[in-house]
């Protein structure tokens, strides 16, 4: 007999295809025994809408960093497609502020565009051969000619924009009548909006980075090393991978992880159990070894 419902088998399976917290709670003690440390996970789906890094995800992970001992360094395992910018920011706000021993991250898979923005706050980057950080060009939503909304990263769309624009002014093609209706499905406030989000998402970037693993170094040093995040003329594409060896080309602190240890095989078990969550039940997920959050 069992002494509660809680141990049987048919409840064990039930946790096991719903994806409990408990199970994934487990793996995270066994991870923290690891790194002696408190492990925190922060998961935002890759297949739902809606589901970027906002003010809200700060808010949700507090209540999560209130709760845990604050004498140990932090360990943030991300893995984001990204979002808000200033969201991120206040994200380091928090790990920093809550853990003032430390605050590392870990990217068992994908930390992309905003989430990249949070790496940059750590003391240190955790990447496997197969990690992969991307470029911090901001992504917008626009309604085209058709009106569908679509997303474009900031640079495509302000290069593309000023290409007709230039070429419409320069007086070398007899027909302009093409050039201006090409120009008419842009929207020129967007445009410097977009302008102005470059900035900051680039000032943010500097600012964190002088308070981590770039103390020291001046702004115009930061965004040479940093170039490859900045913009697109080494990646060619806002979703293209940035490796490991290309992150630790820039001079950040990047730590190694082994896909060959017992470690790394708890941390994608932890990896695995939350992509599915967040693909198949919620949209975000933050947890640590006794408190869990959804969004």
């Amino acid at each position: 007999m069992y002494k509660d419902f809680k141990d049987s088998p048919f409840n064990k399976l039930i946790s096991e295809v719903n994806q409990a917290p408990e199970i994934r709670q487990g793996v995270i003690r066994e991870i923290e025994k690891h790194l002696k440390g408190q492990v925190v996970t922060f998961f935002t789906s890759f297949s739902k809408p809606d589901v970027m890094i906002t003010d809200g995800d700060a808010e949700m992970l507090e209540s999560v960093l209130s709760a845990e001992t604050k004498d140990k360094k932090l360990y943030l395992i991300l893995n984001s497609p990204g979002g808000d910018i200033l969201a991120a920011e206040r994200i380091v706000n928090l790990c920093r502020s809550y853990f003032p021993d430390g605050f590392e991250v870990i990217v068992p898979h994908m930390a992309k565009s905003a989430g990249t923005i949070i790496c940059f706050g750590a003391d240190a980057i955790h990447m496997s051969q197969t990690s992969e950080l991307g470029p911090t060009d901001p992504q917008f939503l626009y309604v085209d000619d058709k009106g569908k909304q679509q997303a474009s990263s900031a640079q495509d769309y302000i290069v593309s924009y000023e290409t007709l624009f230039n070429e419409a002014r320069s007086g070398q093609y007899p027909a302009i009548q093409p050039y201006m209706q090409q120009l008419d499905k842009y929207d020129a406030r967007l445009v410097q909006e977009m302008k102005v989000a470059q900035l900051l998402s680039r000032d943010v970037a500097v600012r964190l980075l002088q308070k981590s693993m770039m103390k020291g170094k001046k702004d115009d040093e930061i965004i040479k090393a940093i170039e490859i995040f900045l913009t697109q003329e080494k990646s060619l594409s806002h979703g293209r991978m940035i490796t490991r060896e290309d992150v630790r080309a820039t001079g950040l602190n990047v730590l190694d992880i082994n896909i060959r240890t017992k470690e790394w095989d708890c941390l994608w078990e932890l990896y695995v159990r939350s992509n599915w969550v967040t693909g198949n039940q919620c949209g975000k997920l933050i947890e640590s070894s006794k408190t869990s959050v959804r969004g």
